[in-house]
């Protein structure tokens, strides 16, 4: 591991300095060995598959897991679309002249080595890779042992694609051991890495928060909320909520707590209960949810503040707006959440007063991702405050540091 962390900080100076044009050369020539080694890296999805099977990976793991043609294709076009986006790297802000006569502003750099931490997604391999890449810093990524084979085959293109730009193949490097103790040291590792970025359970997460000495973007959980306000549209309102609990459910921008006014209860609750029970979505709600839905299976607290990512869905109507915002921001892991509402003050106040890194009128809690919200990629969504918050692309790769252009003035 000292090895890999000497390498990144040998390799963090060269990319650092690459141009524009050699970042993106290298960014769409990745995409292209990912395109025509499809085939090796399917093959070895499908080994991992096969295990993970074996071994009785949980469904959603599975789900996150797997890959195919439409998979292999959105990560080549998510290379392509951060090839395309604007260098943050080097840009200034915030210019102005003091009364010494110097010139100050800010200017965004690379981080320096970032470790990525993540279970399952082989596609987080391209991600990580891609945005750490154009953003100037080089990569350290360590996937879960139940994606070791796609990783490494992921790996092999990415290592191709940096060749065929010139550059070190140590601007990116994947760790090839599944053993554990690669964690514990990578998370220690002061001398060499800037960050570490963990994506997976909460057991990973806690024990980076507990055990890791390098800096942490992180979220925890995510359990997010709809909320069917009293001036909904009932149509959209049906849409937003299906979607956002149905369209897959292993990932951390699906809904799990659909929160109704009481007002529109009664008339949309038994569509949506006939909609996800269709699904095979196991309902859990409160007393007043079950009056009116004799189906629903009566919730639990614990049920409240769960990320299930799997079928199943909490239930809770409340009076009103106020109820609803004061249930979010007590349960919520401060993820995403959002309205469906044709009041504009409602609107106006759940954007104020949701606590949360993604807040959304009228649309699904899904659109909270780096590829929707047009990053190109994502490293992952930060319910942190500090630095960076909600979907991590490449200005949540780089930092600010101050620059002064002077011209022989000095301090009286």
């Amino acid at each position: 591991m000292e090895t890999v962390g000497v390498a990144a900080l040998e390799s963090s100076i060269v990319i650092a300095r690459a141009p524009t044009e050699t970042k993106n050369h290298a960014l769409t020539a990745i995409a292209a060995r990912l395109s025509d080694d499809r085939q090796i890296v399917l093959s070895a999805n499908l080994l991992d598959m096969e295990n993970g099977l074996t071994n009785g990976l949980d469904p959603s793991l599975l789900d996150r897991l797997a890959l195919n043609n439409e998979r292999i294709e959105a990560m080549i076009e998510g290379l392509h679309q951060v090839a395309a986006l604007p260098d943050p790297v080097g840009e200034m802000t915030d210019l102005g002249v003091r009364p010494s006569g110097i010139r100050l502003g800010k200017m965004r750099v690379p981080i320096g080595v970032i470790g990525i931490i993540y279970e399952s997604r082989p596609n987080v391999t391209i991600d990580a890779a891609s945005l750490c890449l154009k953003a100037g810093n080089a990569t350290i990524l360590r996937g879960g042992s139940e994606a070791i084979h796609s990783n490494q085959a992921i790996a092999a293109c990415i290592k191709k694609g940096l060749a065929d730009a010139d550059l070190p193949q140590t601007v990116v490097q994947v760790i090839s051991t599944p053993d554990r103790d690669a964690v514990a040291e990578l998370i220690t590792m002061t001398d060499y890495l800037d960050v570490i970025i963990p994506r997976g359970g909460k057991g990973l997460i806690k024990k980076l928060i507990t055990d890791a000495r390098v800096p942490i973007i992180k979220h925890l959980d995510g359990n997010c909320h709809v909320y069917i306000d009293d001036h909904a549209d009932l149509k959209k309102a049906v849409d937003i909520a299906i979607n956002s609990k149905t369209h897959r459910y292993g990932v951390c921008n699906a809904m799990e707590s659909l929160v109704i006014a009481k007002s529109v209860a009664d008339e949309i609750l038994p569509k949506l209960a006939a909609m996800y029970t269709e699904k095979q979505v196991e309902l859990r709600g409160c007393e007043k949810s079950r009056a009116i839905v004799a189906t629903i299976n009566e919730a639990i607290e614990e049920d409240w503040g769960e990320e299930f990512l799997a079928p199943i869905l909490a239930i809770k109507i409340v009076d009103g707006l106020d109820e609803a915002i004061k249930h979010i921001n007590h349960y919520s892991s401060k993820h995403t959440e959002s309205i469906v509402t044709e009041d504009d003050q409602n609107s106006r106040r759940f954007l104020a007063e949701i606590d949360s890194s993604s807040v959304i009128i009228n649309a699904s809690t899904r659109f909270a991702d780096g590829f929707e919200y047009g990053l190109g990629a994502e490293i992952g969504i930060s319910t942190d405050k500090i630095h960076a918050r909600g979907p991590v692309g490449l200005e949540g790769l780089t930092c600010q540091k101050w620059v002064v252009f002077g011209d022989g003035q000095i301090r009286q």
